[in-house]
């Protein structure tokens, strides 16, 4: 083989070999994770939200009270995020003057 040869195979190798994975420098899972795919499922995650969406609106009370919003297709680059801001009054949280005291850091008044 010829280096012109050797030239125009290495330039014409399918982007996901390992020959040109070793060019590029990068491992199996980042290659996996191509735009196309990071795409796709991003698609696959607005659909899903979408029908939890529809099903909570549309769907009976009584029945989708429980019904959770859909997780994310996990993918690398992309955490989880849990709030944990958020912030609930009454109930078994807490009282809602003194959690709104803690809150704002102001003493609760009695009306």
């Amino acid at each position: 083989m010829s280096w012109r040869e050797l030239k125009v195979f290495l330039r014409h190798v399918p982007w996901d070999s390992a020959t040109a994975r070793s060019m590029r420098g990068s491992t199996p899972e980042q290659d996996y994770w191509n735009p196309e795919r990071q795409l796709m499922a991003a698609m696959v995650d607005a659909q899903r939200e979408n029908t939890y969406v529809q099903i909570k609106l549309h769907g009976d009370p009584k029945k989708t009270k429980r019904l959770r919003p859909p997780e994310p297709i996990p993918r690398p680059g992309v955490v989880k995020h849990r709030n944990p801001t958020v912030i609930r009054f009454g109930g078994r949280h807490g009282s809602g003057a003194k959690e709104l005291a803690r809150v704002f850091r102001g003493a609760a008044t009695q009306p």
